[in-house]
């Protein structure tokens, strides 16, 4: 018998019109401020099914799929698949779930997302966990995004899919076996009508990567990393990622004392969150924020 679902769907609309979807994980105890979990530049709501199943119903955790992503529609213009709208986007969350303080568990794009947000509405921060990702991204990460982002797939059957995925990302997860795969498979695709299984986000969001110049000079990040000061954070790198370099991850815990950097061995980009350490560091600052230190 499949388990019963342990969360409830909702929706809410962003300043532009576009009717997005989230998973809401009850729970919560002790005037805990909500978990909201946002994803990287092509997963979804479903990446999160691992911790938020752990966390709650201690904590209630959200998480999201992001315009163009999972079970949120396409935007009509893919000019506004971009940091600024996204917080806006979560912005919107905030005010329409009544939401005044919340903790950010952020993986790769989702971190970029908590830091414009420290810049802009520090005061909804309780904590934030940055997943693999820093003020500095490293040019050999940003060139394998360019070089797949928006580009589709199609496979006949979930085992191609896991076969595939695993066949170009095998490096970054060495210890991962074909059930590991096939999990990833089942939350980074969907299933079509004609049944074929692709990817589950409009491959539009590639569009302001691929159209900005190879040689723009990459925005300063520094000041939203350092906006989080006065907060519990935590840094989660992947030992093999290519995306979050060592030296980034030292430097950002020597500007921030309040930060615990933790390594995850034989990971690349990006932790699954499931990992022992990942779920030990999320606890300790889980603990930090109900404690307010």
């Amino acid at each position: 018998m499949p388990s019963k679902q342990r969360y409830e769907d909702g929706w809410w609309l962003t300043t532009d019109g576009l009717k997005l979807h989230y998973r809401d994980y009850p729970g919560g105890a002790d005037g805990r401020p909500p978990i909201i979990c946002i994803p990287g530049l092509t997963r979804n709501a479903r990446d999160f099914e691992g911790v938020a199943e752990r966390l709650s119903p201690e904590w209630r955790v959200i998480c999201v799929d992001l315009r163009g992503r999972g079970e949120s529609p396409p935007s009509p213009d893919s000019a506004s698949y971009s940091p600024p709208a996204y917080v806006l986007d979560v912005g919107a969350l905030y005010v329409a779930l009544g939401i005044q303080r919340a903790v950010i568990l952020g993986t790769s794009l989702g971190g970029l997302i908590a830091m414009a947000m420290a810049l802009t509405t520090p005061e909804r921060l309780a904590g934030v966990l940055l997943n693999d990702i820093g003020p500095v991204i490293a040019g050999d990460g940003l060139a394998r995004i360019r070089g797949y982002v928006g580009k589709s797939a199609s496979w006949p059957t979930w085992l191609h899919a896991a076969r595939g995925i695993a066949e170009s990302e095998r490096d970054a997860f060495p210890r991962y076996m074909i059930e590991d795969w096939l999990q990833v498979a089942k939350r980074r695709c969907r299933l079509t009508s004609a049944g074929r299984v692709v990817f589950d986000y409009d491959m539009r969001i590639g569009e302001p990567i691929r159209e900005a110049p190879v040689d723009a000079p990459a925005p300063d990040l520094w000041p939203a990393f350092s906006a989080l000061r006065g907060r519990p954070i935590a840094l989660l790198r992947g030992a093999r990622s290519d995306l979050l370099t060592q030296a980034c991850a030292e430097e950002m815990a020597s500007r921030l004392t309040s930060l615990e950097l933790t390594v995850v061995p034989d990971v690349g980009h990006a932790p699954s969150l499931e990992e022992p350490e990942s779920a030990a560091a999320i606890d300790r600052l889980l603990e930090r924020v109900r404690m307010g230190r």
